[in-house]
């Protein structure tokens, strides 16, 4: 299944159907569009014509059905007789329009007849039918939806790429802190020797203590700060945090929510990282991984 982003545009055009004999009603359409940004819930908000607010409701359903997250707007435009061209009067409308006429003369027999001018603004004003143009505007809506998920499902492509990209990145660093941990307690151990022997230096027992006795001192206080600083843990949770996000990428569907959650234990671990970090290399590499997890939740951000 596809990784979805909240991201997307999308825009469809249709007519209303032509008449029985195969030529155009009219030169009458609706235009549709549907524009996306990221949100935590589905926000939907509509710009149409009066004449068209009766298919809101079709139209919140046909949304709601296909998109579960991310505010989305619609706007629905339509144009009549775009090309300023005459109408084209139907005979099922002069008949009407005849049959009119004659009924309203035989009560109002001074009542002046209809001019051309007049008949032809008639036509053009039914010339589609309500109904014809809630057709065409479900039409091109359900096109809009389509064309939608499919720009959303390119960028989640994008998206998915840019995320891959920085877990290989937290795994190379991951794997970069791991063999830092023993060099810093072998030169911690080392200090506190140091450190002891200068203690004894300047009081003057350097000679009453035996060499055995300072460095098993020294190993006692490099064991401590080892268990102090260690950060196989974080390592490790780091590691299956970044395995689940690469098999739920692989999975995909809704996944936003998940991935976030995801993010935020990322970046406790680098935290801790850096918290017990007491070697330079080792913070640069909490610092490193801090960026590419804030970079990741602003991708994530967009994944419905």
């Amino acid at each position: 299944m596809p990784v979805y982003s909240m991201t997307g545009y999308a825009n469809s055009v249709a007519q209303p159907p032509k008449a029985e004999d195969g030529t155009n009603v009219s030169n009458s359409s609706v235009s549709v569009e549907l524009r996306s940004v990221n949100g935590r819930f589905l926000d939907l908000s509509m710009r149409m014509p009066e004449e068209l607010r009766g298919l809101e409701p079709q139209l919140r359903e046909l949304i709601a059905a296909r998109f579960k997250r991310g505010k989305i707007e619609l706007r629905i435009n339509t144009q009549r007789e775009a090309d300023g061209g005459l109408p084209q009067p139907q005979p099922d409308q002069l008949h009407r329009l005849a049959s009119l006429d004659a009924k309203v003369r035989s009560w109002l027999p001074e009542a002046a007849p209809l001019s051309v001018h007049e008949a032809l603004n008639w036509c053009k004003s039914g010339a589609t039918a309500p109904d014809k143009l809630d057709g065409a505007t479900l039409e091109a809506a359900q096109a809009c939806v389509l064309g939608l998920a499919e720009a959303r499902e390119r960028e989640g492509e994008k998206l998915v790429a840019i995320l891959s990209e920085r877990i290989q990145r937290l795994r190379e660093l991951a794997d970069e802190a791991e063999p830092l941990l023993p060099a810093v307690v072998a030169r911690q151990q080392q200090r506190f020797l140091e450190r002891w022997q200068e203690a004894l230096a300047a009081t003057g027992a350097a000679g009453t203590v035996p060499q055995e006795a300072l460095q098993e001192r020294a190993l006692n206080e490099a064991a401590a700060f080892a268990i102090r600083i260690d950060v196989a843990e974080e390592l490790a949770r780091l590691r299956a945090h970044l395995d689940e996000l690469t098999r739920l990428l692989k999975k995909g569907g809704e996944l936003g929510k998940r991935l976030d959650f995801l993010i935020q234990e990322l970046h406790r671990e680098a935290n801790t990282l850096g918290s017990k970090s007491t070697a330079l290399e080792l913070t640069n590499i909490s610092v490193e991984m801090k960026v590419a997890i804030e970079q990741m939740r602003e991708q994530v951000q967009n994944i419905e």
